[in-house]
Formats: structure tokens, C-alpha cells, sequence
């Protein structure tokens, strides 16, 4: 099932649970539950498998389907109720140590590594969303990842019984600001400002429970920019699987329904890789065989405060 967060185009519409079926359509699901949370603590699957066959099957679907081209994607989960990214691709750990010129830490090769980013909801956006370009860097990048949301509550869960706590999976388009990023991260903390900013976390189009998402280490990611394709690589480069970063977080930490957790970049998976940069107007595409394609545009650049620009920033 593809499951998606959306809104009508009226100025009055309000964030609905929908399932995007075959021919573009969006089934609205607030029938089923309010919305995703609800969805999963629920677990409500059989119920919105039986309401979209009578849906689709209804004489009048005016006020419970819609086209895709006539709504608003949000991210699936439009304010996760946490989101760690971690770097478990191999391919990209090696071209980090050949830019930085460090080796990889043997630590990397025994325990997953992630940082906490922001799910502010500023900072969470879904598909067609305008990127912020922030008013501090010159060298905006985009990295293609996905992720998992968290389906159930847990704690100490073992790696065979992990993938049971994945409710399904995104596109994530992890936007940084690269150079304040690398500053921050010379303080021994940080990415802070490299990736806080107004829709810096990209989720979507949709989520794809595990049932229909096949092999998930045998996808191919594809990112394009202004139609060229600038990285093509595969989730077999993982080092660490979905459900090796679920157990480790969940030893002596409850973890719940809405949680995220992103794979970090595929190899070459961004402009930072490749020494190729995106521009304001770019339109960036970030496609997963068996998810679909997450779209948005660049904006313009935002202006500098003065007292910032004299401190440095």
C-alpha cells in the first residue's frame, strides 16, 4: 500500500490520510483514521484495504477520491516524532575519506552512526515543496537517501525481529548547507545550521509498506537535475540493513510510531561527491525503483542580515 499525507487545493483544507492507488488516484482514508499515527498505533491496514476496494468500486467517489495532480503531497508523517539519519553506505564513506583525505574510522565497521536532525515543522517538507535557499551558504546541496517510519512501540528489539517494526518507506532528500555544515562540524559538533533551516528534510511522495516494496537492498536511486542524471546507485551498497539501525537504536531507548530513520547518502549520491553544484530555479528529482519519484525546485537565495555577515556568517 502507498500511503500519503495530503491536502485539497481550497484555502481551507486541512492535512488528510490518503492511499494512492493505480491511476494516479488518491483514496482519502480520514474514514479509517485521522491520520498516520493513528494509522500505525491502530494498525489499521485490513480496514483501508477494505474501504479503498469500496471506494473504487462506489458510483459516487466526488468527496472521497482525488486525482494526484489535484492535491498537495506533505511528507508522509509531516512531523515525525524524531528523525535520525545515519551513513550506512559504503560507496559514500569512501569518497569522504578520499576528499577529506581520512581514513575511515574502524569504528564505523562495528556500530551504525547517526545524528539527530531537526523535525521542526519548518523543517519537514514533501513533494513539489519550494527548497529554501538559506541566506548563510553558497554551496546548497541535495543527497539522495530513503528511510523507514517506525510502525509500532519497542525497546531492546533484536535484528531478527526489527523489520516487524518498520511501518514502510520514503524518498529522503537530506538538503545541507555544505559549507557553514563543515565550519559547525570543526567545533566537534554540528551539522547545526548546515542542514536546520526551513524545508532542509524532504520526505516522500508517499510511503510504501513493506508488502509491496520487495527486496529493499536491491533498489536502484536515481538523481536527476533538470532532467540529467547525476547519480545512479543502489541500496545493495548498504552496509548496515534497516533493521541492524532499529535494534541498535532501540537497546535501552523505547522507540514509537512516527519515528525516522534515514540510510544517509547513496555513492555519488550528491553535488558535495561529484563537485557539482545545484542552483536556484534546479528542479531536483530523487527516484527509488518500487517508491516512485520525490520532486521539488530550488528557491532564490534569501538575504543576509548585516549584523551575521560582519560576524562571519
Amino acid at each position: 500500500m502507498k500511503l500519503v499525507t495530503f491536502q485539497t487545493k481550497s484555502a481551507d483544507s486541512t492535512p488528510s490520510l490518503g492511499a494512492w492507488i493505480t491511476g494516479d488516484r488518491i483514496v482519502d482514508l480520514t474514514a479509517v483514521a485521522s491520520d498516520m499515527y493513528e494509522f500505525f498505533e491502530q494498525n489499521c491496514i485490513a480496514d483501508a484495504e477494505k474501504y479503498i476496494d469500496q471506494t473504487a468500486n462506489s458510483a459516487d467517489t466526488s468527496d472521497s477520491m482525488f486525482s494526484v495532480a489535484d492535491v498537495q503531497l506533505l511528507a508522509p508523517f509531516p512531523r515525525p516524532a524524531s528523525l535520525r539519519d545515519f551513513g550506512v553506505f559504503k560507496t559514500h564513506m569512501d569518497a569522504a575519506s578520499r576528499i577529506t583525505g581520512k581514513e575511515i574510522s574502524p569504528e564505523w565497521f562495528k556500530l551504525p552512526n547517526y545524528y539527530r536532525g531537526s523535525t521542526s515543522p519548518s523543517s519537514i517538507a514533501g513533494h513539489e515543496a519550494v527548497v529554501t535557499w538559506p541566506n548563510y551558504t553558497e554551496k546548497l546541496d541535495f543527497e539522495l537517501e530513503w528511510g523507514v517510519y517506525i510502525g509500532k512501540t519497542g525497546k531492546n528489539i533484536s535484528i531478527e525481529e526489527a523489520p516487524e517494526y518498520i511501518a514502510g518507506y520514503t524518498i529522503y532528500n537530506d538538503i545541507s548547507a555544505r559549507d557553514i555544515q563543515f565550519r559547525h562540524m570543526t567545533l566537534a559538533l554540528g551539522p547545526a545550521k548546515g542542514k536546520d533551516f526551513d524545508n532542509s528534510n524532504i520526505m516522500g511522495p508517499c510511503l510504501v509498506t513493506p508488502d509491496e516494496i520487495g527486496d529493499p537492498y536491491n533498489l536502484r536511486m536515481v538523481a536527476r537535475i533538470n532532467g540529467e542524471v547525476w547519480a545512479d546507485g543502489n541500496t545493495s551498497d548498504m552496509y548496515y540493513s534497516f533493521a541492524e539501525m532499529i535494534s541498535f537504536v532501540s537497546q535501552s531507548e523505547t522507540i514509537h510510531p512516527g519515528e525516522f530513520l534515514g540510510s544517509g547518502t547513496v555513492g555519488n549520491g550528491c553535488g558535495w561527491e561529484l563537485d557539482r553544484w545545484i542552483q536556484p530555479g534546479d528542479i531536483v528529482e530523487l527516484e527509488i525503483e518500487n517508491i516512485g519519484v520525490l520532486r521539488n525546485q530550488i528557491g532564490e537565495p534569501e538575504v543576509n542580515p548585516a549584523e551575521w555577515t560582519e560576524k562571519g556568517l
